[in-house]
């Protein structure tokens, strides 16, 4: 068994990227999956988000890369979104680092001009979504008549966002003596048959990435009624008082509704679903990330590629359709040696769909409840008082001290007071 990342032969470029980058020892999966990869075997990884799986493949990836290629590049990663490209081209950078390996991210909403001139200047591995990659081959700014490795990575999403034709026709154009590499959530028919197609006796890993997930979070549920969702979730977060809280939703319409319900009531919260431009989930992304949002609602194809190791929580506002989806929503939280925590609102409908979840990810979710609203009510007043607080402190209240002045001709400062409160309070 691999215990340590020496014990893969590595060389010292690349055991020396890994110290840097503060990787100590290989995960549950990299035990599995570095070594045969590095043999040279076609591979398909059933593995979840969250488990390590980009150093899973790019190691190998990296310690294998011939250096100095041009517009051909050594190797191509197709990912389903441009922020899972971003991450995954970053991360095969750093992994590469002491090595000299150039990776790039080519993706749509960004100027293809830019990203010609970073093909044409060379690079060694190229990690993008399956359009724009079309994109390149037909322009023939990107050939792939030389490139050795491909990386299918997260293929089920990129097969429900319907690349499946993309994925086809960029493995076509990538000669057949190749190191194919397949990663994927789920195995439905149309993957299975594709890997039968363009895989070579691949070997099929399964990593048991449903308990490395779920074994570092706390996982809670909460029964409540449909029309009882929204003030359920808005005394969570009173109660829980998040770091960063990711909030998933089955639909786009689901998404808007719950953060502007959120935006009412005076929460930072943002949204990103898949008609937002990408200008747009940017700037969303950014606010997340500086904090400036504390609250992210999402869809699940959105969120994808996320890379953001504060999320203390993430809340699934509606029950995932399947098991793999849940563990990979769960796996947003509780990242970099951090403990995490996952609540789950469930109607009397859905609990028999939560049954199948613990099943199938091996896993406890204890049921929890609000003591008749006494801790929502305390965490609001608490917050309440600390936001006043603030105010004083920083003297924005000044400007109201005549309004006071009149009032107190009638009333007492105390019942002046406790009127703003219920005024503040009715609003948030």
């Amino acid at each position: 068994m691999y215990e340590k990342f020496s014990d893969f032969g590595l060389s010292e470029n690349v055991l020396s990227a890994l110290n840097s980058m503060g990787y100590k020892e290989p995960s549950p999966i990299q035990k599995i999956v570095i070594g045969p990869l590095l043999k040279g075997s076609d591979v398909i990884g059933v593995a979840q988000t969250g488990t390590g799986k980009t150093a899973a493949f790019g190691i190998p990836l990296v310690e294998k890369c011939i250096k100095g290629r041009k517009k051909c590049p050594y190797a191509i990663v197709l990912v389903p979104t441009r922020e899972l490209a971003v991450q995954v081209a970053g991360e095969l950078k750093k992994i590469g680092a002491k090595k000299g390996i150039n990776a790039i991210a080519v993706y749509g909403g960004q100027s293809i001009s830019g990203q010609i001139q970073s093909l044409k200047r060379g690079v060694d591995i190229v990690v993008g979504t399956p359009g724009r990659v079309i994109d390149h081959i037909e322009r023939r700014t990107l050939l792939l008549n030389e490139t050795r490795s491909v990386v299918l990575d997260e293929a089920d999403e990129m097969l429900n966002m319907g690349f499946i034709g993309d994925m086809e026709k960029i493995l076509k154009s990538i000669p057949e003596e190749r190191h194919t590499m397949l990663f994927s959530a789920t195995m439905p028919d149309a993957i299975v048959r594709m890997s039968a197609k363009y895989m070579k006796k691949p070997q099929k890993i399964f990593a048991d990435a449903g308990k490395t997930v779920v074994d570092k979070t706390e996982q809670v549920f909460y029964e409540v009624r449909e029309n009882e969702k929204n003030e359920v979730l808005t005394a969570l977060l009173d109660v829980e008082n998040p770091f960063l809280a990711l909030v998933f939703c089955h639909t786009k319409r689901e998404v808007e509704k719950v953060c502007r319900n959120l935006q009412q009531k005076g929460y930072k919260a943002g949204a990103i679903h898949g008609d937002f431009s990408q200008a747009s989930r940017d700037e969303v992304m950014r606010k997340f990330r500086s904090g400036n949002l504390a609250i992210l609602v999402a869809t699940d194809v959105a969120a994808r590629g996320l890379d953001i190791t504060n999320i203390s929580h993430v809340i699934n506002y509606s029950v995932p359709d399947y098991p793999e989806r849940y563990v990979h929503r769960i796996g947003r939280t509780g990242r970099a040696g951090k403990s995490g925590k996952a609540i789950t609102l469930v109607t009397p409908r859905e609990k028999r769909q939560l049954k199948l979840i613990e099943k199938a990810a091996r896993t406890k979710i204890s049921r929890e409840s609000l003591s008749s609203g006494n801790d929502a009510r305390k965490a609001r007043e608490s917050k309440i008082g600390t936001e006043l607080e603030s105010v004083i402190l920083k003297g924005k209240h000044s400007g109201y001290a005549s309004i006071v002045k009149t009032l107190s001709l009638r009333f007492s400062s105390g019942d002046i007071a406790a009127a703003a409160l219920h005024l503040f309070a009715e609003k948030v």
